[in-house]
């Protein structure tokens, strides 16, 4: 069977339940590709019209958003033990230099860190645990959820298939330099949060040390 026939067997509902899930699975926490799911589910709407693109974002929206709320619960009642589980599972993801880093930039940035951290790959699966784990009121939780969501997934579909419909005739070709940008881009947001990450830890390193030699100074400072 030619791929194109393939492609229209599959059922709507079935791509519609798949980017949900996946999305709100990854927005929970689970590091999975959830960007580039959306990604591949918009260019295939715009070449299957059996799938409806507007029902494709709602369902893109509606898994980033209780993903995340989910993800938001499941801090607030796990607290730090959940984040040392997540780095011994997911060291990758959850490694100490990485949770850090995400730390300080809820402290710097606060509500925004959750609607910035829904376009960053790295930072997507930690704004709802870890928003939970810092105890950051709900209702600023709520609202940068809300907006992220509704920007990145329905942003990201509209996008994708406006661009498809217009290009019909290189799609083909489309769809594998945007599911070759959308790998690149993951793949270059986790080099650069990384990077970050490191310099972090080596800022701490050098901070701790620095306390400890001022602490040893102290003590072995004459009393008068």
């Amino acid at each position: 069977m030619h791929i194109q026939e393939w492609l229209e067997t599959v059922p709507a509902v079935s791509v519609y339940l798949l980017v949900g899930v996946v999305i709100g699975l990854e927005s929970l926490g689970i590091p999975l590709p959830g960007e580039i799911v959306l990604v591949s589910s918009a260019i295939l709407a715009a070449t299957q019209d059996h799938i409806n693109p507007w029902i494709l974002g709602a369902c893109a929206c509606a898994g980033a958003i209780i993903g995340d709320s989910i993800g938001y619960l499941i801090g607030r009642k796990g607290g730090q033990p959940l984040l040392n589980w997540a780095g011994r599972k997911f060291p990758k993801h959850f490694g100490p230099d990485h949770v850090a880093l995400a730390e300080e930039k809820f402290e710097k940035w606060g509500m925004w860190a959750v609607f910035i951290g829904r376009f960053i790959a790295l930072l997507r699966i930690f704004a709802g645990p870890l928003a939970g784990v810092l105890k950051m009121p709900y209702w600023k939780f709520l609202i940068a959820n809300v907006l992220g969501g509704i920007i990145w997934a329905g942003g990201t579909t509209a996008l994708i298939y406006s661009v498809g419909v217009v290009a019909e005739a290189w799609l083909s070709r489309f769809s594998l330099w945007g599911l070759g940008a959308a790998v690149l881009f993951g793949i270059g947001s986790a080099l650069v949060m990384k990077r970050r990450a490191q310099k972090a830890a080596a800022k701490r390193e050098e901070e701790a040390a620095s306390a400890s030699a001022s602490a040893s100074t102290a003590v072995g400072s004459p009393v008068d």
